[in-house]
């Protein structure tokens, strides 16, 4: 009785939350074949239809996916001294308040600078401010002391994330010794163009768009880590939410470097959860108009799908974390589980937590601090055990 009343409770705090900005736009539908202009699509050629098309394009995708998320190393890494700004994806009061709050203090100098790293996207958009990634940087002061390995992790916050999102958990890795980059995807906060007020085009039905964004996500990360490794660093782990954790792990599959894999919200499928997923609602909005099926979406997004590249991500050893919530209603239960019943079909080695809540309540009191819990204890466990790792190589 009890138990029943808990989960109607959260799903309708979930669900208010979920529901409480006004400002999703359902926009058409759109093929988006312009963004995918590089890869080439000789492979759709058999069909005129461009549903169909884009099926097989997708399927090309996957069965040459290191070409696809395949890059060239950026020659303009930059730090850059700023003041931070928000960025609000939301145009509630008590955002744009404390937006208004922030810039003040920067004004009148009671804000201090931070540090980015800054450089040019290995992909390309119609957008300049999109193709300037940007990482806030959090050095660790005792990184490599004492013989350690310099160790860094890569932070991907989820969907449209303000530019203060996940950043506590960069300075509690600090802690640890363990440096941060904190990265802002692709139309996201500084990156976001001008005519949008959230990070839309990131997650659309614009179905091209939508891959070309992942794409742009997964070298953006390899590319942060080849400075890392000008920089010195040695050891090298990324932690994803949500949208952040889909490109974490495609990032992961396509470069052994990852060694520390933390998967805070997972699923199997992209398009699952475009289709079924409360977050995402607009989007499907624009795909029933169309006539399209939970069945076709989900191929249209094959590509930018965990799933699709499982046995990549299997082959080389990790640390694995998976975080899902009881009551989710972005990530829906099933699909959370179809990932650890998948990570036991192919042998992953990972260390799965529940949180007794749902999407976005993972953000609230007290949830948030058992979530912090769980990914820094984690990540202080897996470096710590790389760390070892590392000197007993060397001794030997």
């Amino acid at each position: 009785m009890l138990s029943n009343l808990y989960a109607k409770w959260m799903y309708a705090w979930e669900t208010a939350l979920t529901t409480r900005d006004t400002n999703r736009i359902v926009r058409p539908l759109e093929w988006g074949f312009d963004w995918l202009q590089h890869f080439d699509l000789r492979a759709t050629l058999e069909t005129t239809e461009p549903l169909q098309q884009l099926i097989a394009c997708n399927q090309a995708i996957v069965q040459r996916s290191g070409e696809f998320f395949g890059y060239q190393t950026p020659t303009d890494f930059t730090l850059e001294r700023r003041h931070p700004q928000l960025f609000p994806t939301n145009v509630r009061p008590e955002t744009l308040a404390q937006d208004a709050e922030l810039k003040l203090q920067a004004a009148v100098g009671e804000l201090d600078q931070a540090e980015f790293l800054r450089f040019t996207s290995p992909v390309r958009t119609p957008y300049p401010e999109n193709d300037q990634v940007n990482a806030r940087w959090y050095p660790a002061p005792n990184s490599g002391r004492n013989g350690a390995p310099r160790q860094a992790i890569l932070v991907m916050p989820q969907w449209n994330a303000d530019a203060f999102s996940h950043n506590a958990l960069c300075e509690i890795f600090n802690r640890f010794g363990v440096s941060a980059l904190r990265l802002s995807k692709p139309y996201h906060d500084i990156r976001r163009p001008a005519e949008l007020e959230r990070s839309d085009y990131a997650v659309s039905s614009n179905i091209g768009r939508t891959i070309a964004s992942c794409r742009q996500a997964v070298t953006d990360i390899r590319s942060c880590l080849d400075w890392l490794q000008q920089q010195g660093y040695q050891q090298f782990g990324i932690l994803g939410t949500s949208l952040g954790s889909c490109y974490a792990f495609i990032a992961a599959a396509h470069d052994p470097r990852l060694r520390v894999c933390a998967f805070n919200h997972a699923s199997t499928w992209f398009g699952d959860v475009v289709w079924a997923g409360q977050s995402t609602r607009h989007v499907r909005a624009a795909l029933e108009q169309q006539g399209l099926s939970q069945d076709v979406v989900r191929q249209l997004f094959t590509s930018i799908s965990p799933m699709s590249y499982m046995q990549r991500f299997a082959a080389d050893p990790r640390r694995v974390l998976v975080v899902h919530a009881r009551y989710d209603l972005t990530f829906p239960l099933e699909f959370s589980l179809d990932v650890l019943a998948n990570f036991d079909r192919h042998r992953i080695d990972y260390v799965s937590k529940v949180l007794p809540c749902g999407h976005y309540t993972t953000g609230e009191t007290p949830y948030k601090y058992l979530d912090g819990w769980y990914l820094g204890s984690f990540v202080y466990q897996s470096f710590r055990h790389l760390a070892q790792e590392f000197r007993a190589n060397r001794s030997a």
